[in-house]
C-alpha cells in the first residue's frame, strides 16, 4: 500500500468553492477535512456573463479563510482549479488575479480537463467503469465516455445546473431538444446506448437520495448506488410534484440543493431520453479525486482501492502480519471456481475479519457487519456490502439464520449463500491457526478427487483435529453442499474417516 502525504485541493466551482485536504492510502484517498462555501459564483455569469460583486467578495473572504487554514498546514502541496463560473465570466481573469493575491495560485481549468478529470474520478472509484460520465456542475455539464480504465472521449455542454432553468421556460420538451441538439451529433455518443450512465455532482447526489427514499433503499450510501435508466422519468415527476419544501425534507438533502433538484431531474430524463443507458450509478467521486489520480503512476493505478481502503483502515488490529494474505492464499483451492470480483471480497473480508478481534467480544458479529456495510470503501456496491457483511457475521461466531434481514434485501441468494462458506471456512482457520499465518500452509484445505472437502493434517499435529473443528469442517460442508473429511498427512487410504472412524456431518 503506497501511502500517501496530505494534499489540499480548492475547487472553485459555479456553485460552491469547497476545499479537501486528503490522505491516507494513495490508491484510497481518505478526506481528512472538507469545507465549502456556498458562493453561487455561476448566478451572476447565467445572468450577465459576469461574476456578480457580492458573490465574488463572497467567495474572496472564504478564499481568504482557506488560505490562512492552509498557511496552518504548512507543509502541504496545494492544488486549486476553478471551472465553468470563472471560464466563461468575462472578469474571470480579474477575479484569479485576486485569488492569486491571496496566495493560493489557482489555474483555470479548460473544459477538456474538466471532463477529464472528472472521467478519472470516475475510474479511480470503479476501474471496471464502461459507459458515460455525467458530471454536473452548476455552469457546466461534462460528459465523458470512460472504458478499460482510460477516458475516452469527451465535451463540456453549457447544460450545468444554473443554465437549465432559462433553457426549460421555453416550454415543455424545450430541455429534451436542447440537449438532443448538443449531444446527438456527438459520433460517439452511440456507444454509451446500453451502458451504465455515472453521475458526478452534488445535484446528482441529492437526487439520488430522493430515489433512495422513495424506494424506501435500506442502505444510505450513495457511492455506486444504482437504479434503472427507466426510473429517470418517473422520479422527475415526483420530485416535480414534491416541491423544494418537501424534497428538503428528505434525509441528506439540504435546502440549497433542493432548489436545484427539479432542473437536475429534468436534465437527467432528458439525458436518458438521448443516450439510452440502462443504468444510472451514482459516483462518490469526482473532479477532486480525479486530479489526484492523475498524478498516480501506472503501478499505484493498477492497485485494488478497496483492498488499500481496507488495509489503510484496519492494518495495525490484524492479529499477525499477514495473516490476512495467508488466509486467502489457504482458502483459494476451496473457492477455485470464483471469478477475480468475488475473489477480491473474500480478500477483503479476510482483512477485516482479522479487525473484529479487537472489538468487544458481545459485539465482534454485529460490529464487523457495520463496518462491512457502512465503511469508506470504493469500488463495492450494496451488494458487495452485504456479502462482506454476511461473510463476517458467520466468520465472527455469528448464526446464518439469525443475521440481519437488510443482507438478504441488499445481496442475492448465491451471494449470501457463498458468503455463509467464507465465513464457515474462516471459523476453520480460527480453530487451526490461532491467527498465526505460517500455521495455515501446514494445513491445506482444497476439493478431493471425490468432491469432498478435504482438509489435510501431519500426523505430528493431529490432536488438532478434535470435536469442535469437526462440527466448523461439517458446517463449512454443508454451506457448500459437499460432504466433509479430515485426512492425516501421510495417509494411505484413498477416503480416510474422521480420527476415530468417524464422518464429519453437520451437527444438530
Amino acid at each position: 500500500m503506497n501511502q500517501a502525504p496530505r494534499q489540499a485541493i480548492i475547487d472553485i466551482g459555479s456553485n460552491s468553492i469547497r476545499l479537501v485536504v486528503f490522505g491516507g492510502p494513495a490508491r484510497a484517498p481518505v478526506v481528512l477535512y472538507n469545507e465549502k462555501i456556498m458562493a453561487g459564483l455561476g448566478r451572476g455569469v447565467v445572468a450577465t456573463g459576469r461574476l456578480d460583486p457580492d458573490n465574488e467578495a463572497l467567495a474572496l473572504r472564504g478564499l481568504a479563510r482557506f488560505a490562512a487554514l492552509l498557511d496552518l498546514m504548512q507543509p502541504i502541496p496545494v492544488r486549486a482549479v476553478a471551472t465553468a463560473a470563472v471560464r466563461d465570466a468575462t472578469n474571470g481573469k480579474q477575479f484569479l488575479g485576486k485569488v492569486r493575491k491571496l496566495g493560493i495560485a489557482a489555474q483555470l481549468l479548460d473544459g477538456d480537463g474538466e471532463a477529464v478529470a472528472a472521467g478519472y474520478g470516475v475510474i479511480s472509484a470503479w476501474p471496471q467503469a464502461d459507459g458515460l460520465v455525467a458530471d454536473l456542475g452548476g455552469g457546466s455539464l461534462e460528459l465523458v465516455r470512460v472504458a478499460g480504465g482510460e477516458v475516452l472521449d469527451r465535451v463540456s455542454l453549457p447544460l450545468g445546473a444554473m443554465r437549465v432553468a432559462s433553457i426549460r421556460a421555453g416550454g415543455p420538451g424545450s430541455l429534451r431538444k436542447a440537449a438532443r441538439a448538443m449531444i446527438a451529433p456527438l459520433d460517439w455518443i452511440g456507444e454509451c446506448a446500453g451502458k451504465p450512465i455515472y453521475l458526478v455532482g452534488g445535484a446528482w447526489r441529492a437526487l439520488a437520495r430522493v430515489h433512495m427514499h422513495q424506494r424506501g433503499w435500506p442502505l444510505a450510501v450513495l457511492g455506486n448506488y444504482s437504479f434503472p435508466a427507466s426510473e429517470a422519468a418517473p422520479l422527475k415527476a415526483s420530485v416535480s410534484a414534491f416541491g423544494s419544501a418537501q424534497l428538503a425534507a428528505v434525509p441528506g438533502v439540504r435546502s440549497s440543493r433542493a432548489l436545484q433538484l427539479d432542473d437536475a431531474a429534468a436534465l437527467l430524463a432528458a439525458l436518458v431520453a438521448v443516450v439510452e443507458p440502462d443504468t444510472i450509478v451514482i459516483s462518490a467521486f469526482g473532479l477532486r479525486e480525479g486530479l489526484l489520480y492523475q498524478q498516480l503512476d501506472a503501478r499505484t493505478r493498477a492497485c485494488d482501492p478497496l483492498i488499500d481502503a481496507i488495509r489503510h483502515a484496519v492494518g495495525t488490529q490484524q492479529q499477525a502480519e499477514g495473516y490476512a494474505q495467508a488466509l486467502l492464499a489457504w482458502s483459494d483451492p476451496l473457492f477455485a471456481d470464483e471469478p477475480p470480483a468475488m475473489r477480491r471480497l473474500r480478500h477483503a473480508v479476510c482483512l477485516l475479519s482479522g479487525a473484529g478481534w479487537a472489538i468487544n467480544p458481545d459485539f465482534r458479529a454485529t460490529d464487523s457487519e457495520d463496518l462491512a456495510l457502512h465503511g469508506n470503501w470504493i469500488g463495492i456496491d450494496a451488494a458487495d456490502r452485504a456479502t462482506m457483511a454476511m461473510a463476517l457475521h458467520v466468520a465472527l461466531g455469528g448464526d446464518p439464520a439469525k443475521a440481519p434481514a437488510l443482507l438478504g434485501q441488499l445481496a442475492s441468494q448465491a451471494q449470501i449463500a457463498r458468503a455463509t462458506a467464507w465465513g464457515f471456512a474462516l471459523r476453520v482457520a480460527q480453530r487451526l491457526s490461532g491467527g498465526g499465518p505460517q500455521a495455515l500452509s501446514a494445513l491445506p484445505l482444497g476439493l478431493a478427487e471425490d468432491g469432498d472437502i478435504l482438509l489435510q493434517v501431519p500426523l505430528r499435529l493431529i490432536a488438532l483435529s478434535d470435536p469442535s473443528l469437526e462440527r466448523r469442517l461439517a458446517r463449512l460442508g454443508a454451506a457448500l453442499g459437499r460432504a466433509a473429511r479430515i485426512e492425516s498427512l501421510p495417509y494411505a487410504p484413498e477416503k480416510a474417516a474422521l480420527p476415530g472412524g468417524r464422518s464429519a456431518a453437520p451437527s444438530p
